[in-house]
């Protein structure tokens, strides 16, 4: 492919992508001329129009959505080459791109992050905490860390990198006021603190030898947010039953007794996902190496929880 219709070709993405002749012109450093001129010529090449255009906006035409697709990915398969090329010099570049779940994610991923921007001071991040699903291929998402079962999917690759253990616990003076349950059905007379998901209250399971046992209240407390959850149990307004990578540190320092310990249900597995339909990006490589390293020795927030 000649340089002047590669350029021309970036030129027709960023208009595409910021939706004006200017914007695009602004985020190549051109001029709105020159870009005006490499969507022509591409037109004239390709012997079809490829944007509708008007005087507020510019719109693909059925054909110019076709090569706007396949464009795409030539130029992504270009920058992953580079990227490649980079790797083997020791120096990843480019955007990661990922997703974790909200409480987990500030707590035990921003500090890799932070440590992976600070080892390559020329990459950049775009993260994304949250508890809602992202799809990896259609949101461009570098990686994705999830817990519990994920969908056997062949694009997609799955690796086990830890586990969620959920423990129900309060602080030493709810308990010395209140009394420490002894069974899972000594919770109905206390104040219980439930973790809201999908404008309904998660029930806490155990497990017992006859099988799984569900405790759904009525609660005391119901909050959409875990950290606030904790915080409440920290101050000794009730019992949470919330997963060790969240109250670890406060099992081990004491701030927050565990109970109920021997129904402790079954952990789930904490997985990470990456795309496999193509060679992984340098930087993406790089990321889960540093992961491994991190916790081959075991997670963070497994050394709080007592044995």
């Amino acid at each position: 492919m000649e340089p002047n219709r590669l350029g021309d070709i970036s030129a027709f993405l960023a208009a595409v992508k910021t939706g004006s002749f200017t914007a695009a012109a602004a985020s190549l450093g051109l001029t709105r001329s020159a870009v005006g001129k490499s969507i022509v010529r591409l037109e004239s090449r390709v012997g079809l129009r490829l944007l509708n255009r008007t005087t507020r906006k510019l719109s693909l035409t059925d054909e110019g959505f076709v090569v706007y697709e396949r464009w795409s990915q030539i130029l992504e398969d270009l920058d992953e080459v580079d990227a490649t090329m980079a790797l083997r010099k020791g120096t990843p570049t480019g955007t990661l791109r990922l997703t974790a779940p909200l409480s987990f994610g500030q707590r035990h991923v921003l500090p890799l992050v932070e440590a992976f921007l600070k080892e390559w001071p020329q990459l950049r991040a775009d993260i994304s905490f949250t508890d809602r699903y992202v799809d990896l291929v259609e949101d461009s998402v570098d990686m994705a860390i999830r817990i519990g079962g994920v969908k056997e999917d062949s694009l997609i690759v799955s690796r086990t990198i830890g586990w969620q253990q959920f423990a129900t616990c309060a602080s030493p003076e709810y308990l010395q006021r209140r009394g420490i349950p002894q069974v899972p059905g000594d919770l109905a007379g206390h104040d219980t603190l439930f973790f809201m998901g999908g404008q309904q209250a998660k029930p806490w399971q155990f497990q017992l030898p006859q099988g799984p046992q569900f405790f759904e209240g009525p609660g005391r407390l119901h909050m959409d947010n875990s950290e606030g959850l904790r915080d409440a149990a920290l101050s000794g307004f009730g019992l949470i039953h919330l997963p060790t990578y969240i109250t670890g540190a406060d099992l081990q320092s004491g701030r927050l007794v565990e109970v109920l310990q021997p129904y402790r249900p079954a952990p789930d597995p904490i997985r990470l996902l990456y795309p496999s339909k193509r060679h992984l990006s340098p930087r993406t490589r790089a990321f889960i190496d540093l992961l491994v390293e991190r916790w081959q020795s075991g997670v963070p927030w497994e050394a709080f929880t007592p044995g």
